[in-house]
């Protein structure tokens, strides 16, 4: 544990990168699977991930992230995406993949797609669209962690414009809504905020001990 939190401490939101360090594949196959391992509500994952290696998208995208360097000097850029059309079809093939990985019959679990369906279905759009755009938040504190793990430092992005990010990737088309951006790689040695002390609240101010 003292480990992590000496990586937690270490991982800051980089705002320069060295564009001439890549991540190797063999990491960016454990931050895949640190994402794909996180946890979401009912294990159901209501989004894509989505890696932009092509550096003509990344340039395009850079102006929809309000001109953000790290959009293009990254190693990798992962823009987290909400399924917009979460139905019963989608509750449904969850329920064949729990069948086929556990090995139970897939009658066995129609109680619980009963279930899901009664609390995810009908719930109005933008209600489901908030809640499985939270689901992305789970992924990306995954993402982080893993990251600080291997050393690659990361920084999470809200500073865009989801619209924009949608169109320039064809989003729409595809059910999905761009959620948060993520940008990988190494820091450059002339960026400052790497050697500014962390701030956050003392333990006293943030918890609540009833």
């Amino acid at each position: 544990m003292n480990t992590f939190l000496e990586n937690q401490n270490w991982r800051y939101a980089t705002k320069k990168f060295d564009a001439s360090k890549k991540i190797t594949t063999e990491d960016l196959n454990t931050l895949k699977e640190a994402i794909r391992l996180s946890s979401s509500s009912y294990g159901l994952q209501p989004y894509k991930v989505i890696i932009v290696e092509n550096p003509e998208l990344r340039a395009k995208i850079q102006p929809a992230a309000w001109g953000q360097s790290q959009i293009v000097e990254a190693s990798h850029l992962i823009i987290f995406a909400n399924d917009t059309n979460v139905d019963d079809t989608t509750i449904d093939s969850y329920l064949k993949n729990i069948s086929e990985t556990r090995s139970t019959p897939i009658e066995a679990l129609s109680g619980y797609g009963d279930f899901m369906k009664s609390k995810i279905s009908t719930l109005e759009t933008e209600l489901k669209n908030i809640w499985t755009a939270k689901q992305t938040y789970l992924a990306l504190g995954n993402l982080l962690n893993a990251a600080a793990e291997l050393k690659i430092d990361a920084t999470p992005m809200e500073g865009f414009v989801p619209a924009q990010v949608n169109e320039i990737l064809g989003l729409d088309k595809l059910g999905l809504n761009a959620t948060l951006i993520a940008t990988l790689g190494y820091r450059h040695e002339e960026d400052a905020t790497q050697h500014y002390k962390k701030v956050r609240k003392s333990q006293e101010d943030l918890f609540i001990t009833l």
